[in-house]
């Protein structure tokens, strides 16, 4: 299953309501990408959030 390395968001999953109150699954995936980065010290390649990337939680090696 595919999980931030930051921060551990995940896939969710919940309902699709239908205006008939019919209910299905739906999943909700996190954004994921797969980067090269810097943790303490150590080069590693990660699948980090694109939330975490933008608020500069993790160091990307170029």
């Amino acid at each position: 299953m595919a999980v931030c390395y930051v921060c551990g968001k995940a896939k969710k999953v919940g309902n699709r309501v239908s205006h008939a109150n019919n209910k299905n699954k739906r999943w909700s995936k996190p954004n994921l990408q797969k980067i090269k980065i810097n943790d303490k010290g150590t080069l590693l390649s990660a699948s980090v959030c694109t939330r975490c990337i933008k608020s500069g939680k993790v160091v990307k090696v170029i």
